[in-house]
Parts: C-alpha cells; sequence; structure tokens
C-alpha cells in the first residue's frame, strides 16, 4: 500500500494535534479523553478485519445526549482539517517540486497534439475559438458554512507559509501560533447552519467564489495559456478572446423551488452588476498607480487633448462611472428610485477605453506594461463582463405551456394543452412570425402564470452578457423552446436567447435525437438559433430512473445521436452537463470524463454544471482554481482535436446486453419490490435530511411520493451516508454477474483497454465500492429496523453488493479494490478512524431521534448532534449529493 505523501501525512498529524489541544481547553467540558477513547475504539475495530465494529458501538451507546455533540463536533471537525491539508497539498509547490498533484500542463498537451498530427494552425484557431463555461449551482449539498470556509482558507495559507525551508525559528512558532488560533476558532464555531439559506444569499456565496478565488485565478491561468499557445503555434491568444465563461443558476433555477421568484431573479442581477462594479474599481484604482506614463498615440491623445498623464484621465473617467454603477446598483437593489445616467451597463462601456490604453501601451512601444496588470484586468471584463456572471434561468416545461394556454384560452383560440404538437408548432410559428403583441391588455392571468410573464420580463430587461441559457427541464417536445422564446418575445426581448431544452429521465433521452431534429426543420426556428444550438444532457434523474449503468450508456447514445442531427442541419452543438460531485450524478474526475466521451460532442465548446461543496473542492482556491481551469481545457482541447475512437458493433452489442439486464434488475428493486421505500425511509436519514439546513430549495419536487418525487441529491445523500452506495452499483451488479455465467469477460476487458467510455465507467464503479462499507451498513439497518422483510431485503442488497465487488476485482484482474489507485486507497483508510465513529454515532442517534420523536420531544442536543454527523460524514466521504 502505497502511504500518504509524508509531508502531507505530517501536516494531518499537526492539525490534528492542535484540534486536541483545542478540545483539551474547551472550558466545562472533559470530552477530551472521552474523544480518545472512542478514536482508539475505531482504529481497534478496523484492524479486526472480521470485526463487528463491537467495541465503538458498546462505548458510543453508553454516551449521554451531552456527551454526543462534543464527540460528534470532534471527529467531523477533524475530517474537516484532514480535506484541507488534502486540498493544499494538491497545490503546494515547494522547492525542487513543481506539484505533488501531476496535473499535464498545458504546454505538454499541446506538444502531444502536434506531435500527433494536429497541425499549429488548427490548434491555435480551436484554442481561440473555445468555449468553455462553469456554471455554479446551489445544489445543497455544501455542509460547510462560510464563516468557517474562511478560517479553512486562511489556515491553508499559514501550510503554504510554512512550506518555506529558510523560515527562523521565531517565523516558524508564529505562523503555527496562528493555525492554532484559527483551529481554535473553528472548533468554538457553530458549524451548522440553524436557518435555510435564501437563493440571494445561495448566489451571494457564488459571488464570494468569484471575488476570493477565480478574479485572481482567472488572468493567470489565461497568461499560462497564452504562453504555451505562444510557444505551441508561434502566435498567442488574441486581446478579445474570453475561452472560460462563468454562469450560474444561484437565483435563476426556479425549477421546483418555489422560492426563487423574478423578484429574488432582478436581486441577483443587480447584485452582479454591484460586485462587477465594486471589483473592477479596486482594479482601476490599482491601474491607476501603474499607468503613470506620459507617452500617448494620437488615437488616445483625440480623446484625452493635452492631458499630461493620459491614462489616468481616461482611467479617473472610469472610475467615476463605475462608482455611479455601484451606487446605482445599491440603489435598485433597496428598491429606490435611481438615475442610470452616465453608468456603465454594455460591457463594450467598459472594455472600450481600457482596449484604447493598450493599444496606445503598444504603438509607444510599451509592450512591457501594457501587458501587465492592464492585460489581466481587460481579461477579466471579457469573461465577467459588467454582470459578473451570466445567469440562467431553469424552469419546467409544464409552466410554459400553461402560461401559453391561459393566454391562448383568454383569446377564444381554444384549448392549447389539448391540442397536438403539430397544431402546437404551427400557432407558436405563426405568431413567432407575426408581429402583433399576443398578451391582451386588462388580462389578470393566475398568479403561477404571472410569475412566468414577470421572470421573462426581468430576463428581458438584461443585456445580452448578462444572460446564459434559458433551460427547460423535463423538454421533450419543439413546442417546449418556442413557447419560452414567444414568451420572451412578448416580454420585451429584442436579443436571442439560447433555449435549451433540459433530457433527463431515460426515455427523454432515447427521445432527444427525433425531438431535436423535430425542431431544426422548423425553418424559423433555424434563423433564430443562427446555426447554434445549446442541449443539457441531465444525469441526476436519469441515474435515479434507470440506475447508473443504463444511464451512462443512454447518455452516451444521446450525445452520438445529437452530434449527428446537428450534422444534418449544419448546427453547431454545445452539449451542456449536468454533472453532480457523485458518479451517482455523473460525478468523477473531470478529465477523465471529458475524454471519455463520444467523438465529435466536444467540437472547442463545452458545459457543465459545478455544484455544492465540488465548487470549493475545484476552485476554493487561486491556485486551486488555476488547476481546474487547466485541466477542464486541456481535456476539451484534446478531446475536440484528437477524439477518442467510436465503439466497435461488437462493443456496442455488449453494453445493449449489459445495461438491459442492469436496467430491470436497478427496477425490480427500486420500482417494483413493495418493500424497497420502507427499507430506504427506515435504515438512511432521508427523513431527517430536511432538517439539515443546506439548500433554498425543498428535498421534494412535490410533497408527499415516493423515491420518483425525491430529488437526486437527498437520494445520493442519504445512502451515502449509510455506506450503501446503492444508486451507482445497484443493476451493475446483475449485470456482471451475467456476464461471467455467458463468457463475455474478454470482450468487456478489450472495452477497458480500448474504449475510454467504459473504462472511466469501470474506475468510477470501482472508486464507488470502495467507499461502501457492508459493516456499517448492517450497523444502521440493525439498529434501525427490527422488520423481518426489511431485513430480509437488506440481506440481499448487502449479498449483491459483495457479488458486485467480486465480479469487479475479478475482471480487473486485481485482489482488492483501488489497487491501482494507490494514494486514494490510502486516503480513505486515513479518514477511517474518524468516519467510523460518525456512522455509528448517526445510527444511535437516528434511533434516539426516532423514539423521541415518537414521544413528542426530540432533545436539542440529539438532534445538533444528528445534524453535525450528517455534515462530518459528507466531509469523510468528500463528496454529498
Amino acid at each position: 500500500m502505497t502511504e500518504l505523501h509524508p509531508d502531507l501525512r505530517e501536516n494531518v498529524r499537526m492539525l490534528g494535534e492542535l484540534l486536541g489541544q483545542s478540545i483539551q481547553h474547551h472550558p466545562g467540558q472533559d470530552c477530551y479523553e472521552l474523544i480518545e477513547q472512542v478514536r482508539a475504539a475505531a482504529k481497534a475495530d478496523r484492524r479486526q478485519e472480521s470485526g463487528s465494529g463491537q467495541r465503538l458501538v458498546n462505548l458510543l451507546g453508553k454516551l449521554s445526549d451531552d456527551e454526543l455533540l462534543p464527540v460528534t463536533r470532534a471527529f467531523n471537525q477533524f475530517l474537516n482539517l484532514a480535506n484541507l491539508a488534502e486540498q493544499y497539498h494538491s497545490i503546494r509547490r515547494k522547492r525542487g517540486h513543481e506539484s505533488d498533484l501531476m496535473v499535464e500542463s498545458l504546454s505538454e498537451v499541446f506538444q502531444r497534439l502536434i506531435s500527433g498530427g494536429v497541425s499549429s494552425d488548427d490548434l491555435h484557431e480551436k484554442v481561440c475559438d473555445l468555449r468553455i463555461e462553469y456554471v455554479l449551482t446551489a445544489h445543497p449539498t455544501e455542509v460547510a458554512r462560510r464563516t468557517l470556509i474562511m478560517k479553512y482558507d486562511e489556515m491553508s495559507d499559514c501550510l503554504a507559509k510554512l512550506d518555506h525551508d529558510d523560515l527562523l525559528d521565531s517565523e516558524r512558532e508564529e505562523i503555527i501560533h496562528r493555525l492554532a488560533q484559527l483551529v481554535s476558532e473553528a472548533w468554538h464555531t457553530d458549524e451548522i447552519r440553524h436557518e435555510r439559506p435564501t437563493a440571494v444569499d445561495e448566489a451571494k456565496w457564488g459571488f464570494a467564489v468569484i471575488e476570493n478565488s477565480l478574479w485572481t485565478a482567472l488572468p493567470k491561468f489565461l497568461r499560462s495559456l497564452d504562453t504555451a499557445l505562444t510557444d505551441a503555434t508561434g502566435e498567442g491568444l488574441p486581446l478579445q478572446a474570453s475561452p472560460i465563461r462563468i454562469a450560474s443558476w444561484m437565483g435563476g433555477d426556479r425549477d421546483g423551488n418555489p422560492n426563487v421568484t423574478h423578484e429574488v431573479t432582478r436581486e441577483v442581477f443587480l447584485l452582479g452588476r454591484w460586485m462587477a462594479a465594486d471589483l473592477y474599481l479596486r482594479d482601476i484604482q490599482s491601474l491607476r498607480a501603474e499607468l503613470s506614463m506620459w507617452q500617448a498615440n494620437d488615437e488616445l491623445r483625440a480623446v484625452v487633448g493635452d492631458a499630461r498623464e493620459p491614462y489616468r484621465q481616461v482611467l479617473a473617467e472610469l472610475r467615476e462611472k463605475l462608482i455611479r454603477t455601484r451606487s446605482w446598483a445599491e440603489a435598485r437593489i433597496a428598491g429606490k428610485p435611481a438615475d442610470s445616467e452616465g453608468i456603465l451597463f454594455e460591457n463594450s462601456d467598459f472594455t472600450d477605453p481600457l482596449e484604447l490604453c493598450y493599444r496606445s501601451l503598444i504603438d509607444c512601444g510599451l509592450e512591457n506594461i501594457a501587458n501587465g496588470p492592464l492585460l489581466d484586468t481587460l481579461r477579466r471584463a471579457h469573461t465577467f463582463g459588467l454582470p459578473l456572471i451570466r445567469l440562467d434561468i431553469r424552469q419546467e416545461a409544464t409552466r410554459h405551456a400553461g402560461a401559453v394556454a391561459e393566454m391562448v384560452e383568454y383569446l377564444g383560440f381554444g384549448d392549447y394543452l389539448s391540442w397536438t404538437e403539430e397544431e402546437r408548432q404551427a400557432f407558436l410559428v405563426k405568431e413567432l412570425r407575426g408581429r402583433r403583441p399576443l398578451v391582451p391588455r386588462n388580462w389578470a392571468p393566475s398568479d403561477e402564470v404571472r410569475e412566468v410573464l414577470a421572470t421573462c420580463e426581468v430576463v428581458a430587461q438584461q443585456t445580452p452578457e448578462a444572460l446564459g441559457s434559458y433551460v427547460i427541464s423535463m423538454a421533450s417536445k419543439p413546442s417546449d423552446v418556442l413557447s419560452v422564446i414567444l414568451l420572451l418575445r412578448e416580454a420585451g426581448m429584442t436579443h436571442p436567447m439560447r433555449v435549451v431544452p433540459l433530457f433527463e429521465t431515460l426515455d427523454d433521452l432515447r427521445g432527444a435525437p427525433d425531438s431535436m431534429a423535430a425542431l431544426f426543420e422548423v425553418d424559423w426556428y433555424r434563423e433564430y438559433c443562427n446555426g447554434r444550438q445549446e442541449v443539457m444532457i441531465g444525469y441526476s434523474d436519469s441515474s435515479k430512473d434507470a440506475g447508473q449503468m443504463m444511464a451512462a450508456w443512454a447518455q452516451y447514445q444521446a450525445q452520438e445521436k445529437l452530434t449527428e442531427v446537428a450534422g444534418q442541419f449544419d448546427v453547431h452543438l454545445t452539449l451542456f452537463h449536468g454533472r453532480g460531485g457523485t458518479v451517482g450524478r455523473g460525478g468523477g474526475p473531470a478529465n477523465r470524463a471529458i475524454l471519455s466521451q463520444p467523438p465529435g460532442s466536444v467540437n472547442g465548446s463545452f458545459r457543465i454544471t459545478e455544484q455544492g461543496e465540488m465548487i470549493r473542492f475545484k476552485f476554493g482556491l487561486p491556485r486551486l482554481a488555476v488547476q481546474s481551469l487547466t485541466l477542464y481545457t486541456t481535456a476539451v482541447i484534446e478531446a475536440t482535436l484528437a477524439p477518442p475512437r467510436a465503439p466497435d458493433p461488437e462493443w456496442r452489442e455488449a453494453m445493449d446486453w449489459l445495461t438491459e439486464r442492469s436496467l430491470k434488475a436497478y427496477r425490480s428493486v427500486v420500482r417494483d419490490n413493495p418493500d424497497f421505500v420502507p427499507y430506504f425511509r427506515q435504515v438512511t436519514p432521508e427523513q431527517a435530511l430536511g432538517k439539515l439546513a443546506l439548500g433554498s430549495r425543498p428535498a421534494r419536487r412535490k410533497p408527499g411520493g415516493g423515491v420518483e418525487s425525491l430529488r437526486a441529491i437527498p437520494w445520493i445523500f442519504a445512502w451515502t451516508q449509510m455506506r450503501m452506495m446503492l444508486p451507482s452499483w445497484l443493476g451493475s451488479d446483475v449485470a456482471l454477474k451475467e456476464a461471467f455465467e455467458n463468457d463475455r469477460v474478454p470482450v468487456l476487458r478489450d472495452m477497458m483497454r480500448e474504449w475510454p467510455f467504459f473504462k472511466t465507467y469501470i474506475d468510477m464503479l470501482e472508486m464507488v465500492l470502495a467507499k461502501a462499507d457492508l459493516q456499517i451498513a448492517s450497523h444502521y439497518e440493525k439498529t434501525l429496523t427490527d422488520d423481518p422483510r426489511l431485513l430480509e431485503l437488506g440481506a440481499d442488497l448487502k449479498a449483491r453488493l459483495g457479488g458486485c465487488i467480486e465480479h469487479l476485482l475479478e475482471l480487473k484482474q486485481q485482489t482488492h479494490l483501488l489497487e491501482k489507485e494507490p494514494v486514494f486507497a490510502q486516503s480513505m483508510q486515513v479518514r477511517n478512524p474518524y468516519t467510523d465513529p460518525l456512522h455509528y454515532l448517526q445510527a444511535e442517534l437516528l434511533k434516539r431521534d426516532r423514539e423521541s420523536e415518537d414521544k413528542g420531544q426530540v432533545p436539542e442536543m440529539v438532534e445538533r448532534a444528528l445534524k453535525v454527523t450528517m455534515a462530518g460524514i459528507a466531509a469523510g466521504m468528500r463528496n454529498t449529493g
């Protein structure tokens, strides 16, 4: 077993000791000894290979309600500190080492592509036309509070300072003293939110990620991209190129979230403009100190006359406009009247003066100065713009159909909802071709329809740079797209917005190519979309609907066929991947996932959701963000210029054969077994998840209902908490078992060697199975139910999980899981003595919680400790939903 890097191990040990010191000095609580006993018991139980975990169970079962909370908090806090050390270690730079986590550099990938036959002209063209858009989403999986995240960030800074070999003893002591203070502050800070964040709170959190990390990271990354491109092709990145874009669903995603209203969306648009003005103001004030030179070209002189310091003159005017813009946005947010005279609204209002300064410096031979901080500000301006982020709007298809239906009924045209798809399309296209307004005067729509129309009005008031995509969930027909365009036009929209159907369920994915072909056959629409189309592929709901193996294959085939359909109509297709942090929601290493997409589907453009805690893990620190941007960019460029081979017919047949069996096996449990939903409710913390104030939207799309009404995130979260990991392997177990019984293993091994899609799928399955724990899952069952039928189902599921592990090991010809990922395996082993107590504590707390609810009152300490276990296990597993 490969050991963790000694420096990482040392950092984990040091942080753990500092936490221990904080706990020992905890006033009024003698809990340190108890915590150490629990940790020792967890380690002892792990060492017994066939151990029952009984020592730990007995110890935890004796704890009083008051003792549960500090013990739970201690293990939660340690896991957060271990994550922090690991995250820092992935980006650390020490003398003689470039980075401990090897991320292939841009230069290495460019040279490899050119050596492989890609021309330098093609490479330059594709990089310059690149469009990678990260869509920050507020899915309720970020369990750490913002105040703690800020402390963790400063702890990372302390670890970086300690990495210097030339520190004086006094300097080293000072840094460790500050680190001890921060660890103590974290220990004495309540780690659980007690109030659910609003949609606006979530949007502010997204803006903070930009302010604290991406604002610094983006120009650094673009500098490295420019340098690598120049070295490889002899020509750099154009000044106005913006290969990276940042969008957001925070404040725009109203699908199933009644808390996101048009007022919220309007406020988030304005908050973005306030934040952008504030950030640019800091840049401009710094630039005024930098650009003190007097030389200027004729173009700049024509604007500033004989000013002694021409650049400062231009920047002073921009500064005043930014101050006015910030004040205007602040007043509008507060609902006060505000004068929009002299504010910066269109992106060109800001970029034109900066580009004028840039050209002047270049013309005067001052390239070195032009390509300094001024270039960084320009690149921020072309990437973030004056709105700061591009806000997506997401709404369900039936809401738009309902709005059109009410209008049609009021106007006496008939019952729109009973019309055929052809009749709907004919009506919508006729209205879109015409010029008369459709919304009747003096019409009083229902509240639901009024909200849809009000949202469209807010969207119509924005500049194109402020808008991402209008995503239609549960879309299946051309009329779903056309109705949105009509509603936007009725609201006053004067420019075409990207309208993006989201295909989520298995049936929707299978029907997606025909739906898009039908849409492209509408002449009016082809002209509207101007040869570019975005389609969103849903990972979460398809996996919940069909199981992970079937969903992955359906997603792959849908992308293949959508790429083919777009090619037939000469439309450039951008696929928008709605991936989550877990394998059950399409998660996993991003570069491998991108490189395993169907050939031709990544054609220089790629859009992806980044959710919850994964935003922090990928973009939370500037150097981490640069690393993530590099990882995605190299993968998208390589997938565009050197795509993987298409699967052989034999491989397609094998996937069809496997997924036919996996789908049947998955649904026979989740849909057809009457004991499944009761088992899920009893042995997982699903029903307690609502107590954790994670995000602004409800856990269910509709109140009541079974698994089908549950959002994909709490569905995954609940199974992860008790280590069954069921959504990610159920169905695959039967498919692999029958593959062995039917002598299909040689073909599967060929597929693993030669087909990135299948290799990535199997590797992700292995990672999930390594996180599963039969002993812990059994303990939840024994503690939380005594129903013989539920225990029988649990025994069957655990046997199937064990069988899945055996077959995967045999397929990969390994003796143990993660044999070829030793660092990841060791990381999990280090966490076990801290996650194990949290699991056993959670089972005990769930039991006490349910018993107390039956009596009418849950002790506060039990409820708080239960929430902390959820946060701690999430931290220990490194992904939640």
